[in-house]
C-alpha cells in the first residue's frame, strides 16, 4: 500500500472519526505547550556568580531563583499527565465504528499489518498536527507576551528558547509516543473480514498488589530527607539520587492508585452483586465485574491530579506550621517577623494548576463515559426492548461511575497526603539569640547608655508536626467528585439518544 493511500485511508471516516482526530490533536497541542513551557524554564541561563545568584531579569521568584526552577518545570510536566490521558481517551472515541471500517478494509484485501498501521498512523498524524500547532502557539505567544516592565523585568521567560534538539524531541516525540501507545493497545486486537475480536480475556478479578507500589512510593518520598542528610556535601550523588527518589516514588504511587482502582471496581461490583436488591445497582455490578479495568483507564488522569493536589495541600500545611513557629519565635525574641510569604503565595499557583488538571481530567472522563455509552448502545437498546425502563439504565450508569470513583478519590487523597507528609514530616526552627534594648529610643541609640539597658534573649528551637489539612482535602475531594457527577450528567444525555430502538437495526 502506497504511503499516500495509507494516509488518505487513515484520515477517512465519519464525523465521529473526524472528532477523534480533532480531539487527539487538541490533546497533543496542550501537552506540547506544557512540555515546551517546562523546557523553557530549564533553559534559563545561569548568571555569573555562585550557585545561588538570581536571574534579576524576571519578576517572579520562581524564575529568578535557580533552586526553584526545577520544581516549576516538574509542576509543568505534571500537567502533561492528564493531557496525555485525555489523548488516550480521545483515541478510543468511536472505536466500534472504526473497528467495522477496519474489518471492511480486511474484507477488501488489506493485511492485518496494514490495518494496524492505519490505526497507528491516524493517531500519529493527528498528534503531529497538534504538536506543530502547539509549537506555533508557543512561538507566537513568546513574541506577544514579551513585555518588559519599567525596570526591564519580564513576567515570563520570553527571552529564552529551549535548544533545537529539545524542541524536536517534544514536537516529534509526542506523536511517536502516541503511535507506539496505539500499537500497544492493538496488540490483543485481531481485525478480520468478519469483525474485530480481542484475545486473552481476563478470567479472574484484579489482585490488591497495588498496595505494594503505593508503599514503595511513600517510602521513596520518606527517604528523601534521610538520604539528603546522609550524603550532605556529596553533590555528585545527590544530583541523581534525590531526583530518582522523587520520580520513582511519584510514579510508583500514581501507578499503584490507578491499578488499585481496578481492584476497587471489582470489589465494589462483588459487594453490589451480593447486597444490592435494585436492578440499577445489579446492572452496574455486572459491568464493574466484567470490566474492572475500565475504572483504571477512565479515572487515571483525575486520580493523578488528586494525588498531586493532596500532596500540595500537605506542603501548604507544612509552610503554615513553619510560619507559625517562626512568628512565635520572633515574638519571644521581641521582634516582628515570620516565614517568607512567597512560599504560601506559590502554593496558590500550585492549587490553580491542580484545578486546571482536574478540568482537563474531567474532559477525558467525559469522553471515556460517552464513548462507553455509544459503544454499548445496541446492548442498551436491547434492554429497553425487553422492558427495562430508561430510568433504570440511567441509574445503573451513575452507579457504575460513582461506585468506584468515590473510594478511589479517597485513596488518592490519602496517598497524596502521605507523600507530602513523608517529605515534610515536621516543621522545625533552630534556636537563636538576639539583643533587646529595654529603654527609650534615645537611650538605646546612645552608645554610652545602650549597654546598660541591653540584654540577650535566647530563643529555644521548636518543632511541630503539621496538621492534616482536612478542609483543603475535603474541598479537593469534593471538586473531583463534582467533576465525576458533571460528566455522568453529560453521559446520561447521550444515553437518552443512544437507547432508541432504531439502534437495534443500525448499530
Amino acid at each position: 500500500m502506497r504511503p499516500g493511500t495509507l494516509v488518505r485511508l487513515a484520515l477517512a471516516g465519519t464525523r465521529t472519526d473526524t472528532a477523534r482526530v480533532v480531539l487527539t490533536a487538541l490533546s497533543a497541542l496542550l501537552a506540547t505547550l506544557a512540555g515546551l513551557a517546562a523546557l523553557t524554564v530549564l533553559a534559563i541561563d545561569k548568571p555569573p556568580g555562585d550557585a545561588w545568584t538570581e536571574s534579576e531579569q524576571y519578576r517572579n521568584a520562581l524564575l529568578r531563583e535557580p533552586g526553584l526552577r526545577g520544581g516549576t518545570a516538574f509542576a509543568l510536566l505534571m500537567l502533561t499527565i492528564p493531557v496525555l490521558a485525555l489523548a488516550g481517551q480521545c483515541a478510543r472515541l468511536g472505536a466500534p465504528a472504526r473497528d467495522r471500517r477496519l474489518a471492511a478494509l480486511r474484507l477488501a484485501g488489506a493485511t492485518p499489518g496494514q490495518v494496524t498501521r492505519l490505526a497507528v498512523l491516524e493517531t500519529g498524524v493527528a498528534a503531529l498536527l497538534g504538536t506543530l500547532a502547539g509549537l506555533g502557539l508557543h512561538l507566537g505567544g513568546r513574541e506577544i507576551l514579551h513585555r518588559p516592565d519599567a525596570q526591564g523585568r519580564l513576567a515570563l521567560p520570553t527571552d529564552v528558547l529551549p535548544s533545537t534538539g529539545a524542541i524536536a524531541a517534544v514536537v516529534l516525540g509526542l506523536p511517536v509516543l502516541a503511535a507506539l501507545a496505539t500499537a500497544l493497545m492493538l496488540r490483543t486486537v485481531t481485525a478480520s473480514p468478519l469483525g474485530v475480536s480481542r484475545r486473552a480475556p481476563r478470567e479472574r478479578g484484579p489482585r490488591p498488589w497495588a498496595g505494594i507500589l503505593i508503599g514503595v512510593g511513600v517510602a521513596s518520598f520518606a527517604a528523601v530527607r534521610p538520604v539528603a542528610y546522609r550524603f550532605d556535601g556529596n553533590d555528585e550523588v545527590l544530583g541523581w539520587l534525590v531526583p530518582l527518589l522523587f520520580v520513582a516514588g511519584a510514579l510508583a504511587a500514581m501507578i499503584g492508585v490507578v491499578i488499585g482502582t481496578g481492584w476497587i471496581s471489582y470489589t465494589c461490583g462483588r459487594l453490589l452483586r451480593r447486597y444490592a436488591r435494585r436492578p440499577p445497582a445489579l446492572l452496574a455490578a455486572g459491568r464493574l465485574m466484567a470490566d474492572p479495568w475500565a475504572g483504571s483507564r477512565t479515572f487515571a488522569a483525575l486520580l493523578a491530579a488528586v494525588i498531586f493536589g493532596a500532596g500540595a495541600a500537605a506542603l501548604r500545611a507544612y509552610f503554615v506550621t513553619q510560619d507559625q513557629l517562626q512568628r512565635a519565635q520572633s515574638q519571644l525574641a521581641g521582634a516582628d517577623g515570620g516565614a517568607d510569604p512567597f512560599y504560601l503565595s506559590t502554593m496558590d499557583l500550585v492549587d490553580a494548576a491542580v484545578a486546571v488538571a482536574i478540568l482537563i481530567a474531567a474532559g477525558g472522563l467525559m469522553v471515556a463515559l460517552v464513548e462507553g455509552i455509544v459503544a454499548r448502545r445496541r446492548a442498551y437498546a436491547a434492554l429497553v426492548a425487553t422492558g427495562v425502563p430508561r430510568g433504570t439504565l440511567s441509574r445503573s450508569v451513575a452507579w457504575q461511575a460513582l461506585t468506584p470513583a468515590v473510594p478511589a478519590i479517597l485513596l488518592a487523597l490519602a496517598v497524596g497526603e502521605l507523600l507530602g507528609r513523608g517529605l515534610f514530616p515536621r516543621a522545625a526552627t533552630g534556636g537563636s539569640s538576639a539583643q533587646v534594648c529595654n529603654a527609650t529610643a534615645a537611650l538605646c541609640d546612645d552608645p554610652a547608655t545602650r549597654e546598660r539597658y541591653t540584654r540577650i534573649v535566647e530563643t529555644p528551637g521548636a518543632e511541630r508536626v503539621p496538621d492534616v489539612p482536612l478542609e483543603h482535602l475535603a474541598w479537593l475531594g469534593a471538586g473531583a467528585t463534582v467533576a465525576v457527577l458533571v460528566t455522568v450528567g453529560v453521559g446520561l444525555l447521550f444515553l437518552r439518544v443512544s437507547i432508541a430502538l432504531d439502534e437495534l437495526r443500525t448499530a
